[in-house]
């Protein structure tokens, strides 16, 4: 009986050996591809906070009278890589009274900080460079308004609107 315990015990070592050395039981494996697709688009975004206000000065002190604040300036692009970003700005008109007094809009410069940013000269023939950039990205800067003072000015409130342009292809 102990032969035969054995024999069995053997006859089953062989078997497993048998079944797991097979094809049976090798692992199956599948492979499947598939593609991902994003779809991005040009996109433009501008943000200017703050406001430009002059303050009365004496010219014979201050011929340059500093705005009371810079204007924040954020430019968000989305475009290809080579295309050009602009923002311009143009002025509706010069700067007036009420009574229609005028200081002309030339009087009215700007200085700005950050990359690309450019200083200018307002103008209210044709839209003046405020900053071009290559290709995508946020661009900030600060821009701060001068207006030329003079004694030759009326008295009374000046106003113009200025008017921004951002391009981006």
């Amino acid at each position: 009986m102990t032969k035969a315990v054995w024999s069995g015990v053997v006859a089953v070592a062989i078997l497993l050996v048998v079944l797991f050395s097979t094809n049976v039981f090798a692992q199956q494996t599948a492979t499947a591809n598939v593609t991902a697709t994003a779809a991005v688009a040009a996109k433009a975004r501008l943000e200017i906070t703050g406001a430009v206000a002059f303050a009365d000065a004496d010219p014979e002190t201050v011929p340059t009278i500093d705005a009371s604040s810079a204007l924040d300036v954020t430019v968000k692009a989305r475009t290809g890589p080579a295309e050009t970003v602009t923002l311009t700005v143009i002025a509706g008109d010069d700067l007036k009274t009420a009574a229609l007094d005028v200081i002309a809009i030339n009087n009215l410069t700007w200085t700005v900080t950050g990359a690309g940013f450019a200083v200018g000269t307002a103008s209210k023939a044709a839209a003046q460079s405020v900053g071009s950039w290559t290709g995508s990205g946020t661009r900030n800067g600060t821009q701060s308004y001068k207006l030329t003072n003079s004694w030759a000015y009326a008295t009374g409130n000046y106003s113009v609107t200025l008017t921004y342009t951002l391009s981006a292809p």
